[in-house]
């Protein structure tokens, strides 16, 4: 029998506050160490806790977008351990009560190696609001450890998923659709490089049919690439540990890149190792039905309701949907321009999912960095819809856009990009082609079709280049049939 996996992730999302979850304090990134860390963060004596509200509503979005059940009544308590980073010795988070629980989220699975394309449903057990640590710094110190608190009271969101994954493929496909939602939904800035957006997996094995193994948790992985190649090292290492007879001890892990492996941290802890109990400084969370509401008309269409909306209505392959639903800033442009040219939802895909994200990637920028605008883009888009410019003319105003700005219609008039559409004078062209090539024009009417494009050719460069193909290919074909 072969060896089943069972991946379940634990995805800590730092919430888009200004400030801490439970201070004033700045949230704001790359600050000098220790320079946004207050009293409260500090833990000095005599602080009290007050909870911030945006992030209770960025608990809620979740829950909204992911179906999930709210609590109408939620506790905070005491997760006790003892670390540098920690400053009172303990994390506020939510153990028994999470604010947030039983909702899923649907993701699509691309094809790879044996395994073929596919759709699934991943259950979120809970989602529970707390407070990110700070952070320990080993560079610099001269073979010590230094200490940055600027990161202690951070909102976090710890979204938690069933076990219901069961390869890396899996368990990346989730990881993107989350990060896509959380950041459409403007609850996370997504940044993994800034620590964002992380996940923990969890990582067990068994034969079908038996119960689950024992697991393991790789911690802390920052980016989609590491996730894969973690969950499948430790996965591959498990298996080969039981195949030789021996056994997995539960344990936390982390993965290191260079090596391409896993090493265990430390044994893994149980929840009664922590010594959870409400937390005395901090009154029971309640939220009203009314309050929910609220927050539900804060909501945008969401990636999959759009991804619907563009193949039943715009008549776009879900393959285009979903390119074009893969971030809130890339829907909203290829919106906007498709507001320019709304009967060519088809030519506005082909160009943002083709030369747009194409130039945006040499240029190593983001969507939201796109230096021409939807505007610009469907001034142009409809110039090609209407025969104004070839595709050929197309792309030279797009690369002249790009790199100087500027209005379509003043690229094609400056640069004289505009197509010979005049019947007349593409039958002149034509006719004189055929005058001069009598020998092709008799190879051609011989059955040897392959001679057309020969004919085309010579059209073209006659026009130089300006001639509508389409046009001119229609007028050739009637032409050469005599």
């Amino acid at each position: 029998m072969t060896w089943e996996i069972v991946i379940g992730l634990e995805v800590h999302t730092q919430l888009s506050t200004h400030s801490k979850i439970f201070s004033g304090a700045s949230t704001a990134f790359g600050a000098e160490p220790n320079t946004q860390a207050c009293a409260v963060d500090l833990a000095l004596p005599g602080v009290l806790p007050v909870l911030n509200k945006g992030a209770v509503e960025r608990a809620i979005k979740f829950g909204l977008a992911t179906g999930s059940a709210i609590a109408p009544r939620s506790v905070f308590a005491r997760k006790n351990y003892f670390y540098p980073d920690l400053p009172k010795g303990y994390q506020i988070s939510q153990f028994d009560l999470p604010v947030v629980g039983n909702g899923q989220l649907t993701i699509h699975v691309p094809a790879s190696g044996k395994t073929e394309a596919h759709e699934k449903v991943v259950r979120i057990t809970r989602a529970h609001l707390e407070e990110d640590a700070g952070k320990s710094l080993h560079e610099d110190f001269h073979g010590m450890t230094g200490i940055d608190l600027n990161r202690a009271g951070t909102p976090l969101l710890e979204i938690v998923s069933e076990p219901d994954i069961r390869n890396a493929a899996e368990a990346v496909a989730y990881a993107k659709a989350l990060h896509t939602l959380v950041r459409w939904i403007g609850i996370c800035d997504g940044n993994m490089q800034e620590g964002s957006f992380r996940c923990d997996a969890n990582v067990s094995v068994h034969k079908p049919g038996t119960p689950f193994g024992t697991r393991r948790e790789i911690k802390n992985l920052n980016s989609f690439r590491f996730l894969e190649q973690a969950i499948n090292y430790e996965a591959h290492w498990q298996i080969e540990t039981l195949e030789n007879g021996g056994t997995i001890q539960q344990a936390t892990v982390l993965f290191d890149p260079d090596k391409g492996e896993t090493r265990m941290m430390r044994t893994k802890e149980e929840a009664h190792d922590y010594r959870y109990f409400p937390d005395p400084d901090l009154l029971p969370l309640e939220i009203s039905p009314q309050w929910i509401e609220e927050v539900r008309t804060t909501l945008p269409e969401l990636p999959q309701a759009k991804q619907a909306r563009y193949v039943n209505e715009l008549g776009l392959s879900a393959y285009d949907a979903g390119i074009l639903t893969a971030s809130r800033e890339m829907a909203d442009f290829f919106e906007a321009t498709q507001r320019v040219v709304p009967k060519d939802a088809k030519l506005c895909a082909n160009w943002l999912i083709g030369e747009v994200s194409a130039q945006l990637n040499r240029d190593g920028l983001e969507m939201a960095q796109c230096p021409i605008t939807a505007q610009q883009l469907g001034g142009m888009l409809k110039r090609i819809a209407d025969s104004t410019i070839s595709n050929a003319g197309a792309k030279d105003v797009f690369r002249t856009m790009w790199a100087e700005g500027g209005d379509a219609d003043a690229i094609i008039e400056a640069k004289g990009l505009k197509q010979v559409s005049d019947a007349g004078a593409l039958e002149k062209i034509v006719d004189e082609i055929i005058a001069a090539n009598p020998a092709q024009v008799a190879e051609y009417r011989g059955g040897k079709e392959k001679v057309f494009g020969f004919f085309v050719g010579l059209a073209m460069k006659a026009s130089k280049g300006k001639a509508n193909p389409a046009q001119m290919n229609e007028i050739l074909k009637r032409k050469l049939a005599g």
